[in-house]
């Protein structure tokens, strides 16, 4: 057989895109194959990268990558109809080197880390669909493509082709893929002028803004955001596919009835739609991760699964770039063996285990199943926006109540039962301790 690349990385994000880079540089003749006109015209997502995992890579990444903003304001927003509580964390520090958050649009990020890629030497291939795998006696050495004659054969496939990850699927890794693990994700980029909009999210200079929301979706499962560009906003709801399609509504008219919501109307107002789009998101947590390779193949990124929806924490571009350098790694320590890049799995698993990727997603295992929970979705936002309405509302001549019992009056009133609200306690803390 004659081998066109020792590797082929399928699917040119994050996660790709870093492995191609990271292989190239060890001298492993590297194909990136991206089924987008070009890397990063086929991906979604709602704008806030941790670039922590660059500083190694790339370190001159902050000179170089088109970054949009640098976030320095978080805010967790509790909604119902008509109410909102946020808790809102602003941090100078986060402003300056070494940034914790950036906003960045991914047709842009992922073009540049392709192009890093290929610099470095990797053969970037667009325009063309991995359609299956190339086997031989149970091994995978290769992948067939949608190319005329365009099969590729190699000693390592290395699957970044996302959530779907029609490779992992018929490599037999996803033992149990399943929708139940699957959120959809609407997105709008609305036009903005920069100084006003630097304006109503109180900015100067780079500074961002990044809106996490709960209760945003109504009786719909999932949550909504809102995150600053320089001249636009990323404004979207993440939905529980199992409850949209019982609601019978559709994703846009979600998406408007939050913007709508007289906390979020304000701040929307007056801008132009210049994109919206939709993508699946896997949000299972550890629990719904795949077996991470086999013999002639690994997998990374979404198509393994690697986003934590943690409630809290909300990562998938940081954990996927750390599982791209990961396997390249995994690659080079194989390439030296008698079983050559064909063992990559065995030392990925190995490496992964010792990484924050899987200790994150070990550790937050349960935090899908508490975020997602009836209680946190549909009790809590209105308990939390109720007690902070009566608490604040200044009822005189009457006396105030003191917090314990605005609490207990609340819980009443909503029929809300004292062991129900303890045991999500007892789970929330459990989870975050």
């Amino acid at each position: 057989m004659t081998t066109d690349f020792e590797v082929v990385v399928v699917g040119a994000g994050p996660a790709g895109s870093i492995a191609a880079l990271q292989l190239a540089r060890a001298g492993i003749a590297t194909c990136l194959l991206e089924r987008g006109p070009f890397p990063g015209s086929k991906n979604v997502y709602g704008g806030v990268i941790y670039p922590r995992v660059l500083d190694d890579i790339l370190p001159a990444w902050r000179d170089r990558a088109p970054i949009q903003r640098v976030v320095t304001r978080r805010s967790t927003m509790l909604m119902t109809e008509t109410q909102s509580v946020s808790l809102d964390v602003r941090v100078q520090a986060w402003g300056a080197p070494p940034y914790n958050g950036i906003t960045a649009y991914r047709g842009e990020f992922d073009q540049w880390l392709a192009d890093e890629a290929v610099a470095a030497g990797a053969t970037l291939v667009a325009s063309t669909t991995a359609t299956g795998l190339r086997l031989d006696e149970g091994r995978v050495v290769g992948v067939a493509t949608d190319r005329p004659d365009g099969d590729l054969s190699c000693s390592l496939v290395v699957a970044c082709d996302g959530v779907n990850s029609f490779l992992a699927r018929e490599a037999g890794l996803y033992a149990a893929f399943s929708r139940h693990h699957m959120t959809l994700g609407v997105k709008e980029v609305l036009a903005l002028d920069r100084g006003e909009l630097e304006s109503r999210f109180n900015l100067t200079g780079r500074e961002g803004c990044d809106i996490e929301m709960l209760g945003a979706t109504g009786e719909i499962t999932g949550g909504g955001f809102l995150y600053t560009n320089l001249d636009t906003l990323a404004v979207g709801c993440v939905l529980k596919l199992d409850d949209l399609a019982a609601s019978k509504r559709r994703p846009e008219e979600v998406l408007a009835a939050m913007k709508s919501h007289p906390s979020i109307a304000p701040l929307v107002a007056g801008t132009e739609l210049v994109e919206y789009a939709a993508h699946l998101i896997p949000e299972g947590g550890y629990d719904a991760m795949p077996t991470l390779g086999r013999p002639g193949i690994v997998v990374a990124g979404d198509a393994a699964s690697m986003t934590l929806a943690a409630g809290v924490w909300l990562e998938g571009v940081n954990f996927a770039m750390a599982a791209g350098a990961i396997a390249a790694r995994a690659a080079v320590l194989a390439r030296r063996e008698p079983d050559g890049l064909a063992a990559t799995h065995r030392h990925y698993a190995r490496l992964l285990a010792d990484s924050f990727v899987i200790k994150d997603h070990v550790r937050l295992r349960r935090a899908p199943g508490v975020v997602f929970s009836e209680f946190v979705q549909h009790v809590q936002p209105g308990l939390v926006c109720d007690v902070a309405e009566s608490f604040f509302t200044v009822a005189n001549p009457a006396a105030k109540p003191g917090l314990l019992r605005t609490i207990r009056r609340t819980m009443r009133t909503r029929g809300i039962g004292t062991l129900a609200a303890l045991r999500s306690a007892v789970a929330t803390i459990r989870v975050f301790r």
